[in-house]
């Protein structure tokens, strides 16, 4: 089942706002409503959140993006269209209800904490489950775990002023975690943040993230902590949304200028990973077939080397077309890949920016794999160059790396790829 599900959002702020949304539909511009003293603050929204997801929604100032997550939050009614919330409509529901769905099913993460500041720190995050009416032993010890998870094991006895401004937001979000709600709200929740605190905030979170699985509704303005952290993204203006999809998604294919705009000075390497560039190899060589056979391989595919794989494709070595060669000349019946030459593996969803390093040491290619260690696909340097070449709008797109990008990468040398 969806977590949240939004069908023709309309949020209309002035007298008569279902007079407004009917404006909208025949075609009215937000300019005209504000002539008749409406405001259009989310218009024709549609998405759906998957449970275990992060959806970012992001925009700028006045996109429409903070009214959008308090409807979802039940805080404002829609003007029109449907929201459900696991199946349950928040819409045209009872205030007893609503109120239920709120407090069982979706805790939030303010930008500024709204910590109590006359209590203690564990007492916040226990705040949620005293006004659910846990009782005192049940909802401290779900405190004192939460905090642990962020964190702040030990701080419990503290007052919200003694804290950091980032443990403060720890605060906040173990509250949240306490209240083991399926779902978090957090709206523009790292915002308030210096930028290695806001960094290490986003960390945390994935790895939260990992570990829970919670669904998270997550509101920013800021690109690029959207593109870290969102398994899907929603961009917004002026109210509307532009574009849903994958950081990937939005940056390669963006569904118009706006968005492409927007986009354009992104750091794609931070942004894409081995698994987007990973090709795969002419051939691959069985762990258990000999050098005869690597030998006909090789020259079938004219490649320098061959990856070797056990039967479960989990990769076992690379062999280069010398050690096949000595090995044929020596009539051997086996070959070598075990440990002739260092097998630089990365995971898939390594950022590209990360590969340079391991790029730079082997001369072998980089072996993608998944997340139980199954061959993906091999980057050679060639593919990794031209790659970070065609990403770069100031570079021209073109089949081979440049002297200079190739220098970098192999040193003075110019270790032969």
């Amino acid at each position: 089942m969806t977590a949240i599900q939004a069908n023709g959002l309309y949020k209309i702020f002035g007298r008569r706002p279902r007079r407004g949304v009917a404006m909208l539909e025949a075609g009215a511009s937000r300019d005209d409503l504000r002539q008749e003293g409406l405001t259009a603050a989310v218009i024709d929204a549609s998405f759906d959140v998957n449970p275990g997801e992060i959806f970012v929604v992001m925009g700028l100032s006045g996109s429409g993006k903070s009214t959008l997550i308090r409807m979802v939050n039940g805080l404002w009614d829609a003007t029109a269209g449907d929201l459900e919330i696991y199946g349950e409509k928040l819409t045209k529901t009872s205030d007893a209800n609503l109120r239920r769905i709120r407090r069982e099913k979706v805790s939030m993460v303010f930008q500024h904490f709204a910590l109590l500041p006359h209590r203690t720190v564990g007492e916040n995050a226990a705040y949620g489950l005293e006004i659910r009416g846990v009782n005192r032993t049940d909802r401290e010890a779900k405190a004192r775990e939460a905090l642990s998870m962020v964190g702040l094991d030990g701080w419990g006895g503290m007052l919200p002023g003694e804290l950091s401004g980032g443990m403060r937001q720890r605060v906040g979000l173990a509250r949240a975690l306490a209240a083991g709600t399926d779902i978090l709200l957090m709206d523009e929740a790292f915002s308030a943040l210096d930028p290695l605190i806001k960094r290490d905030m986003q960390d945390q979170l994935v790895d939260l993230q990992r570990r829970l699985e919670k669904t998270i509704l997550f509101i920013t303005h800021d690109l690029n902590e959207a593109m870290r952290l969102g398994d899907r993204i929603a961009m917004m203006r002026d109210g509307r949304i532009e574009q849903i999809g994958t950081a990937e998604e939005i940056l390669n294919n963006p569904a118009n200028d706006y968005v492409a705009q927007f986009t354009q000075d992104v750091d794609r390497t931070r942004v894409l990973t081995a698994a987007h560039i990973a090709e795969q190899p002419a051939t691959v060589l069985g762990a258990e077939q000999g050098p005869r056979a690597a030998h006909k391989l090789l020259r079938e595919s004219h490649a320098p080397w061959l990856v070797v794989l056990r039967r479960d494709r989990t990769p076992a070595g690379v062999l280069w077309e010398d050690d096949v060669a000595h090995a044929v000349r020596d009539d051997q019946t086996a070959l070598p890949w075990s440990d002739t030459h260092e097998m630089p593996v990365v995971a898939h969803d390594t950022p590209i920016a990360d590969l340079f390093g391991q790029a730079a040491q082997h001369l072998s290619p980089l072996i993608v794999v998944d997340d139980d260690g199954r061959f993906l696909g091999v980057i050679p340097r060639v593919t990794l160059l031209t790659a970070v070449g065609r990403m770069s709008p100031d570079t021209p797109d073109t089949s081979e790396p440049t002297e200079a990008a190739t220098q970098q990468i192999e040193g003075p040398e110019g270790a032969d790829a």
